[in-house]
Protein backbone atom coordinates (compact mmCIF):
# COMPACT_ATOMS: atom_id res chain seq x y z
CA UNK A 1 0.00 0.00 0.00
CA UNK A 2 1.09 3.63 -0.57
CA UNK A 3 0.35 6.55 1.65
CA UNK A 4 -0.33 10.12 1.05
CA UNK A 5 -0.51 13.19 2.80
CA UNK A 6 -2.20 15.67 0.30
CA UNK A 7 -4.50 18.90 1.05
CA UNK A 8 -7.85 16.57 1.07
CA UNK A 9 -6.39 14.58 3.61
CA UNK A 10 -4.55 11.27 4.25
CA UNK A 11 -5.26 9.13 1.19
CA UNK A 12 -4.03 5.44 1.08
CA UNK A 13 -3.80 3.52 -2.72
CA UNK A 14 -4.38 -0.14 -2.87
CA UNK A 15 -2.96 -1.06 -6.35
CA UNK A 16 -5.28 1.27 -8.47
CA UNK A 17 -7.96 2.04 -5.68
CA UNK A 18 -7.73 5.41 -3.71
CA UNK A 19 -9.26 5.37 -0.19
CA UNK A 20 -9.30 8.90 1.95
CA UNK A 21 -9.09 8.22 5.56
CA UNK A 22 -11.11 9.13 8.18
CA UNK A 23 -8.19 9.78 10.67
CA UNK A 24 -5.99 12.54 8.88
CA UNK A 25 -3.68 12.77 11.75
CA UNK A 26 -0.09 11.38 10.27
CA UNK A 27 2.09 11.43 13.14
CA UNK A 28 -0.62 8.67 14.90
CA UNK A 29 -0.53 6.73 11.54
CA UNK A 30 2.53 6.57 11.34
CA UNK A 31 3.93 5.82 14.46
CA UNK A 32 2.63 2.25 14.51
CA UNK A 33 4.55 -0.75 14.51
CA UNK A 34 1.60 -2.60 12.46
CA UNK A 35 0.49 0.05 10.16
CA UNK A 36 -0.18 -2.36 7.38
CA UNK A 37 -2.98 -4.32 9.03
CA UNK A 38 -3.56 -0.52 10.34
CA UNK A 39 -4.09 0.65 6.89
CA UNK A 40 -5.78 -2.59 5.84
CA UNK A 41 -8.62 -2.26 8.21
CA UNK A 42 -9.04 1.43 8.02
CA UNK A 43 -9.73 0.68 4.41
CA UNK A 44 -12.08 -2.60 5.05
CA UNK A 45 -15.54 -1.71 3.84
CA UNK A 46 -14.93 1.52 1.97
CA UNK A 47 -15.54 2.56 -1.17
CA UNK A 48 -12.97 3.07 -3.64
CA UNK A 49 -12.88 6.85 -4.60
CA UNK A 50 -11.03 8.66 -7.90
CA UNK A 51 -8.92 11.91 -7.98
CA UNK A 52 -7.96 12.37 -4.43
CA UNK A 53 -4.52 12.98 -5.60
CA UNK A 54 -5.63 15.86 -8.01
CA UNK A 55 -5.47 18.31 -4.65
CA UNK A 56 -2.34 18.40 -3.90
CA UNK A 57 0.27 16.05 -2.97
CA UNK A 58 2.50 17.09 0.48
CA UNK A 59 5.50 15.97 1.69
CA UNK A 60 4.42 12.83 3.99
CA UNK A 61 5.79 13.82 6.64
CA UNK A 62 3.80 15.28 10.79
CA UNK A 63 6.25 15.95 13.27
CA UNK A 64 8.75 13.81 12.55
CA UNK A 65 12.45 14.18 12.21
CA UNK A 66 14.56 13.87 9.35
CA UNK A 67 17.87 12.61 9.84
CA UNK A 68 20.45 10.59 6.80
CA UNK A 69 23.36 8.31 6.97
CA UNK A 70 26.56 9.49 5.12
CA UNK A 71 29.40 7.38 3.08
CA UNK A 72 27.12 4.25 3.00
CA UNK A 73 28.28 3.66 -0.47
CA UNK A 74 32.17 2.72 -2.19
CA UNK A 75 30.92 5.89 -5.04
CA UNK A 76 29.79 8.48 -2.06
CA UNK A 77 32.95 7.71 -0.48
CA UNK A 78 35.11 8.63 -3.45
CA UNK A 79 32.95 11.79 -4.23
CA UNK A 80 33.50 13.02 -0.72
CA UNK A 81 37.28 12.23 -0.36
CA UNK A 82 37.52 13.77 -4.06
CA UNK A 83 35.49 17.37 -3.11
CA UNK A 84 37.78 17.67 0.58
CA UNK A 85 41.27 16.55 -0.48
CA UNK A 86 42.54 20.10 -1.43
CA UNK A 87 41.48 20.77 1.76
CA UNK A 88 43.23 17.72 3.74
CA UNK A 89 39.82 16.38 4.75
CA UNK A 90 39.76 12.96 2.35
CA UNK A 91 41.31 10.82 4.94
CA UNK A 92 38.31 11.44 6.95
CA UNK A 93 35.36 9.68 4.76
CA UNK A 94 37.71 6.37 4.37
CA UNK A 95 37.74 6.30 7.76
CA UNK A 96 34.18 6.41 8.37
CA UNK A 97 33.22 3.88 5.37
CA UNK A 98 35.27 1.38 7.02
CA UNK A 99 34.19 2.11 10.62
CA UNK A 100 32.06 0.53 12.64
CA UNK A 101 30.02 3.80 13.86
CA UNK A 102 28.12 5.28 10.78
CA UNK A 103 28.12 8.46 9.92
CA UNK A 104 24.57 10.28 11.08
CA UNK A 105 23.24 13.60 11.25
CA UNK A 106 20.37 16.12 11.43
CA UNK A 107 18.58 17.15 8.20
CA UNK A 108 15.66 19.09 8.29
CA UNK A 109 12.50 19.57 10.42
CA UNK A 110 9.70 18.68 8.88
CA UNK A 111 8.76 22.71 8.21
CA UNK A 112 11.95 23.11 6.40
CA UNK A 113 11.29 20.10 4.14
CA UNK A 114 9.44 20.19 0.95
CA UNK A 115 7.43 17.44 -1.20
CA UNK A 116 6.93 16.21 -4.51
CA UNK A 117 6.27 18.84 -6.96
CA UNK A 118 7.98 21.56 -4.77
CA UNK A 119 10.95 23.60 -5.33
CA UNK A 120 14.30 22.45 -3.58
CA UNK A 121 16.86 25.56 -3.09
CA UNK A 122 20.83 25.99 -3.26
CA UNK A 123 22.34 28.28 -1.08
CA UNK A 124 23.40 31.63 -2.18
CA UNK A 125 27.45 31.10 -0.95
CA UNK A 126 27.40 27.94 -2.51
CA UNK A 127 29.55 27.10 -6.28
CA UNK A 128 28.87 23.48 -6.26
CA UNK A 129 25.71 21.75 -5.95
CA UNK A 130 24.27 18.60 -6.65
CA UNK A 131 20.56 16.36 -5.49
CA UNK A 132 21.43 13.40 -3.87
CA UNK A 133 19.26 10.43 -4.24
CA UNK A 134 18.60 8.31 -1.18
CA UNK A 135 15.72 5.38 -0.54
CA UNK A 136 14.35 6.87 3.05
CA UNK A 137 13.63 4.68 5.97
CA UNK A 138 10.15 5.69 7.41
CA UNK A 139 10.44 4.22 11.61
CA UNK A 140 8.55 4.39 14.29
CA UNK A 141 8.69 5.43 18.01
CA UNK A 142 10.04 1.94 18.79
CA UNK A 143 12.96 2.00 16.02
CA UNK A 144 10.61 -0.06 14.00
CA UNK A 145 10.96 0.23 9.92
CA UNK A 146 7.35 0.40 9.06
CA UNK A 147 7.73 2.00 5.24
CA UNK A 148 9.72 3.83 2.76
CA UNK A 149 9.93 6.94 0.41
CA UNK A 150 12.39 8.90 -1.22
CA UNK A 151 14.36 11.69 -0.26
CA UNK A 152 16.81 14.31 -2.10
CA UNK A 153 19.61 15.27 0.17
CA UNK A 154 20.59 18.29 -1.38
CA UNK A 155 24.24 19.50 -0.44
CA UNK A 156 26.92 21.59 -1.31
CA UNK A 157 29.90 20.01 -2.23
CA UNK A 158 31.60 23.17 -2.31
CA UNK A 159 31.44 24.28 1.63
CA UNK A 160 31.78 20.50 2.52
CA UNK A 161 34.78 20.00 0.79
CA UNK A 162 36.12 23.25 2.57
CA UNK A 163 36.27 21.79 5.44
CA UNK A 164 34.28 18.50 6.89
CA UNK A 165 32.99 20.56 10.05
CA UNK A 166 30.87 22.52 7.77
CA UNK A 167 28.79 19.74 7.12
CA UNK A 168 25.72 21.33 8.42
CA UNK A 169 26.12 24.08 6.22
CA UNK A 170 26.46 22.44 3.23
CA UNK A 171 23.38 20.04 4.30
CA UNK A 172 21.09 21.95 6.24
CA UNK A 173 19.18 25.09 5.02
CA UNK A 174 15.71 25.86 3.95
CA UNK A 175 13.96 23.49 1.41
CA UNK A 176 16.94 21.38 1.11
CA UNK A 177 15.27 18.14 2.06
CA UNK A 178 12.59 17.22 -0.38
CA UNK A 179 11.28 13.74 0.74
CA UNK A 180 7.92 11.80 -0.68
CA UNK A 181 5.72 11.53 -2.97
CA UNK A 182 4.32 8.72 -0.29
CA UNK A 183 5.26 6.23 2.26
CA UNK A 184 5.50 2.67 0.53
CA UNK A 185 3.78 0.48 3.55
CA UNK A 186 4.76 -3.26 3.48
CA UNK A 187 5.69 -5.87 6.17
CA UNK A 188 8.43 -7.06 4.10
CA UNK A 189 12.33 -5.93 3.25
CA UNK A 190 12.74 -4.46 -0.26
CA UNK A 191 14.58 -6.67 -2.75
CA UNK A 192 18.47 -6.15 -3.14
CA UNK A 193 17.89 -5.45 -6.61
CA UNK A 194 15.48 -2.66 -5.77
CA UNK A 195 16.79 0.15 -8.63
CA UNK A 196 17.90 4.15 -7.80
CA UNK A 197 18.03 6.09 -10.69
CA UNK A 198 18.13 10.07 -10.93
CA UNK A 199 17.66 12.15 -13.85
CA UNK A 200 18.45 15.77 -14.28
CA UNK A 201 16.91 17.79 -16.93
CA UNK A 202 18.04 20.99 -17.79
CA UNK A 203 17.01 22.39 -21.70
CA UNK A 204 16.30 18.90 -22.92
CA UNK A 205 19.80 17.82 -21.74
CA UNK A 206 19.31 15.21 -19.13
CA UNK A 207 21.93 13.70 -16.41
CA UNK A 208 21.27 9.90 -15.63
CA UNK A 209 22.74 7.86 -12.59
CA UNK A 210 21.32 4.31 -11.24
CA UNK A 211 22.64 2.18 -8.58
CA UNK A 212 20.59 -0.69 -6.52
CA UNK A 213 20.19 -0.57 -2.07
CA UNK A 214 22.70 -3.72 -2.46
CA UNK A 215 25.47 -1.26 -2.37
CA UNK A 216 24.71 0.21 0.54
CA UNK A 217 27.23 -0.98 2.60
CA UNK A 218 25.75 -0.97 6.04
CA UNK A 219 22.07 -2.45 7.11
CA UNK A 220 19.35 -0.57 7.45
CA UNK A 221 18.72 -1.97 11.15
CA UNK A 222 22.45 -0.98 12.15
CA UNK A 223 21.71 2.60 11.12
CA UNK A 224 18.51 2.83 12.77
CA UNK A 225 20.05 1.26 15.98
CA UNK A 226 22.38 3.83 16.12
CA UNK A 227 20.44 6.65 15.76
CA UNK A 228 17.87 5.19 18.27
CA UNK A 229 20.97 4.47 20.88
CA UNK A 230 20.59 7.42 22.61
CA UNK A 231 17.56 9.52 21.22
CA UNK A 232 13.97 9.14 21.24
CA UNK A 233 12.02 9.91 18.55
CA UNK A 234 8.29 10.30 20.17
CA UNK A 235 6.51 10.33 16.75
CA UNK A 236 9.03 8.31 14.72
CA UNK A 237 11.59 9.75 11.98
CA UNK A 238 12.70 9.23 8.61
CA UNK A 239 16.16 8.24 7.40
CA UNK A 240 17.99 8.91 4.88
CA UNK A 241 20.23 6.32 3.78
CA UNK A 242 23.16 7.68 1.41
CA UNK A 243 23.43 8.01 -1.93
CA UNK A 244 25.30 6.22 -4.39
CA UNK A 245 24.29 8.58 -7.49
CA UNK A 246 27.04 11.10 -7.66
CA UNK A 247 27.39 13.64 -10.68
CA UNK A 248 30.65 14.29 -12.34
CA UNK A 249 33.02 16.55 -10.76
CA UNK A 250 32.64 19.61 -13.24
CA UNK A 251 28.70 19.75 -12.78
CA UNK A 252 26.43 21.80 -10.47
CA UNK A 253 23.05 22.58 -10.42
CA UNK A 254 21.23 25.71 -11.87
CA UNK A 255 18.41 27.63 -11.27
CA UNK A 256 15.20 25.54 -13.40
CA UNK A 257 16.76 22.11 -13.47
CA UNK A 258 14.36 19.60 -12.74
CA UNK A 259 15.57 16.60 -10.46
CA UNK A 260 13.48 13.01 -10.52
CA UNK A 261 14.56 10.48 -8.25
CA UNK A 262 12.82 6.93 -8.78
CA UNK A 263 12.57 3.92 -6.66
CA UNK A 264 10.07 1.62 -7.61
CA UNK A 265 7.61 0.34 -5.59
CA UNK A 266 7.38 3.79 -4.00
CA UNK A 267 7.31 6.16 -6.90
CA UNK A 268 8.85 9.42 -8.30
CA UNK A 269 10.13 11.85 -6.73
CA UNK A 270 9.92 15.45 -9.02
CA UNK A 271 11.34 18.47 -7.50
CA UNK A 272 12.66 21.99 -9.43
CA UNK A 273 15.40 23.84 -8.75
CA UNK A 274 14.66 27.53 -7.35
Amino acid sequence: MKLYKTTAGVVIVREDEQFLLKDDNLDSIINDDNLLTRLAGAIEGQKAQTGLLDNGILPPVGRQEIWAAGVTYYRSKVGRQEESKAAGGGDFYARVYEAQRPELFFKSPPYRAVGHGDKVRIRKDSTWDVPEPELTLVISASGKIIGYTIGNDMSSRSIEGENPLYLPQAKCYDKSASVGPCIYVTDKSLAQDTSISLEIIRDKKVFEGRTNISQIKRRFEELVSYLYMEMTFPYGCLLMTGTGVVPPNDFTLQKGDEIRITIEPIGTLVNTVE
